[in-house]
């Protein structure tokens, strides 16, 4: 299990406050990404490599045609990691 004290947790700006389904994700823990349900915050999280994690969000990007709610927070996520390689 990963050691989740210290995440920063954030919610896409576009989720609204009317308690819709949202998940949050944690991008400052070293070597990993996780992610939980925004109405369930102590409940289970998934936990993903920064690799991993950017391969998830380009397939996903790519699914969609023209802008998407998610499209802005996706680009402050790809900036808040970096460069997964290094």
């Amino acid at each position: 299990m990963a050691d989740l004290i210290g995440a920063q947790w954030h919610k896409s700006t576009r989720s609204g406050g009317n308690g819709g389904e949202c998940v949050e994700v944690a991008t400052n823990l070293p070597g990993l990404v996780a992610v939980r349900d925004s109405k369930n915050p102590s409940g289970p999280t998934l936990t993903f490599s920064h690799p991993a994690w950017m391969i998830f969000l380009r397939l996903n990007c790519y699914k969609w045609q023209g802008p998407h709610p998610s499209t802005t927070y996706l680009s402050d996520t790809f900036a808040s990691l970096g460069d997964p390689t290094s």
